[in-house]
C-alpha cells in the first residue's frame, strides 16, 4: 500500500486492484499502420545532462517491435527541441537503423541543427534535405516535421507552399508529413500561415494535392476530433490519415463508414502492449473488445498530456521507469521536474486503471522513494 498525494490537497491510501497487463499479439496487428513515438532515456551517471543511455534506449524499440508496434524514432517524445540535440540525434537514428532488421521504423526530419536566431526559407530546406538524407539512408520513413524556424520566418501561406515544396518535389521517396499543434508547441502557432486550426487544415490537405505522389500521409496533432476528421476525408486518394491525438485516438483509429486514422502516437510509447492488443480485436472485427482494452487508457492518456501539453514526456518517461523499462526516473535537460508529485500519483492510479502496470508490485516499491523524497511519508 502506498500514500498517495490527490489533487486538491489532502492523501489517500492506495493500493493497485487494475486488470493485468494483456500478452501481446502473436503476430503484429495488421488493421492499422501504428508507430509508437518512442522515448529516448538519459543517461543518469554521465558527466553531461545531455547524455543518452544507449542500451537502454535501444532495448525499449525493441520492446514495441516485439509488442507488435511500429518505432516512431526522433519524434517530439524523444525530447527533439527540449534537451534532445542534433548530434545526439544524427546517433539516435544511426543506432536504430543499425538494430531495426527490416522491422517498421519512422523518424523525425527537422530543422534543429540551425542556429539560434532567424532563417531564410531556403536554409529551413536545407536544414530538412540534410536530415532526409540521414533517415532515408538509415532505412527509416521520413517524418517531416513542423519547423520553428519556418514558423518565425513564413509571412503567410506561400512561404509553406514554398518550402515544402522545394522540399517535396526533391524527396527521393514517399514522406509522411507532421502537423504537430501549439498545444505541443507554442513556437508552432500559427502554422501553415493560419492560425484557424480548420483553415490551416485546409491549407494542409491542399499541399498534399499538389504533392500526392510523395507524400504518403500526414501525422495530425491538433487534439480535435472533428478537426482531425474533416482533414482526413478531404485528404486525396493514396494519402492516409495518422492521429496524433492522443485525446481521441480510439475513436479516430476505429473510425467510420468513411474512413479511419492510422496511428503515431506518443501515447502508445507506454500503453504499448495494450494497444497492440487492442488492435488485434480490431482486426478480428471485435469491436467491443477494443473498446474495453483501449478505452480504460484514455483517461491515462488525458492525464499524460494535460496542459501544458509539451511536458507529456515527464508522464511517458515516469511510466516506463514504473514498468522497469529502465532503473531511474531522469530525463534529459532535468525534465523529470515538469510533473509535480500530485501529478504523477495520479497517473499511478490512473495506470493501474488502464491494466497498463506490468508488474504492480515493483510500481508501487519504484512510487515509494519518489514520496519519500517529496516529503510524502
Amino acid at each position: 500500500m502506498l500514500v498517495l498525494p490527490v489533487p486538491g490537497g489532502g492523501l489517500t491510501n492506495w493500493s493497485p486492484s487494475g486488470p493485468p497487463l494483456p500478452a501481446p499479439p502473436k503476430t503484429p496487428p495488421t488493421a492499422r499502420i501504428a508507430y509508437a513515438a518512442a522515448h529516448v532515456v538519459a543517461d543518469a551517471l554521465a558527466d553531461e545532462p545531455g547524455a543518452v543511455d544507449w542500451d537502454t534506449t535501444l532495448a525499449f524499440r525493441e520492446h514495441l517491435w516485439t509488442c507488435g508496434l511500429g518505432v516512431a524514432e526522433a519524434m517530439d517524445t524523444a525530447q527533439r527541441g527540449m534537451g534532445l540535440d542534433w548530434a545526439t540525434t544524427k546517433e539516435l537514428v544511426s543506432r536504430t537503423g543499425a538494430v531495426a532488421a527490416g522491422r517498421r521504423w519512422c523518424a523525425g526530419v527537422g530543422t534543429d541543427q540551425l542556429p539560434p536566431g532567424p532563417a531564410t526559407v531556403a536554409s529551413i530546406v536545407d536544414a530538412w534535405r540534410e536530415q532526409l538524407d540521414l533517415v532515408g539512408g538509415a532505412g527509416a520513413v521520413p517524418v517531416v516535421m513542423a519547423s520553428r524556424a519556418l514558423a518565425a520566418a513564413a509571412d503567410g501561406p506561400a512561404d509553406y507552399h514554398s518550402a515544402y515544396g522545394k522540399l517535396l518535389s526533391e524527396a527521393g521517396g514517399p514522406v509522411l508529413l507532421h502537423w504537430l499543434g501549439e498545444q505541443f508547441d507554442p513556437a508552432l502557432a500559427g502554422y501553415w500561415g493560419h492560425d484557424d486550426v480548420r483553415a490551416a487544415a485546409r491549407e494542409l490537405a491542399a499541399l498534399c494535392a499538389e504533392h500526392a505522389g510523395t507524400v504518403a500521409g500526414v501525422k495530425v496533432s491538433v487534439l480535435d476530433e472533428a478537426v482531425e476528421t474533416e482533414f482526413r476525408r478531404a485528404l486525396p486518394d493514396g494519402v492516409a490519415c495518422y492521429t496524433g491525438d492522443d485525446f481521441h485516438y480510439p475513436e479516430l483509429i476505429a473510425g467510420d463508414e468513411r474512413g479511419h486514422s492510422e496511428a503515431l502516437l506518443g501515447i502508445f510509447d507506454p500503453i504499448a502492449p495494450v494497444a497492440a492488443a487492442a488492435l488485434a480485436r480490431l482486426g478480428e472485427g471485435d469491436r467491443a473488445g477494443y473498446d474495453a482494452l483501449l478505452g480504460p487508457t484514455v483517461p491515462l492518456a488525458r492525464e499524460v498530456f494535460r496542459a501544458p501539453t509539451r511536458h507529456y514526456k515527464t508522464g511517458v518517461v515516469f511510466l516506463a521507469y514504473l514498468n522497469g523499462h529502465q532503473g531511474h526516473f531522469r530525463m534529459l535537460a532535468g525534465s523529470e521536474s515538469a510533473r509535480t508529485i500530485t501529478q504523477l500519483a495520479t497517473l499511478l492510479r490512473l495506470a493501474d486503471e488502464a491494466g497498463v502496470l506490468a508488474d504492480p508490485e515493483l510500481a508501487v516499491a519504484r512510487m515509494r522513494p519518489l514520496l519519500l523524497a517529496a516529503g510524502v511519508a
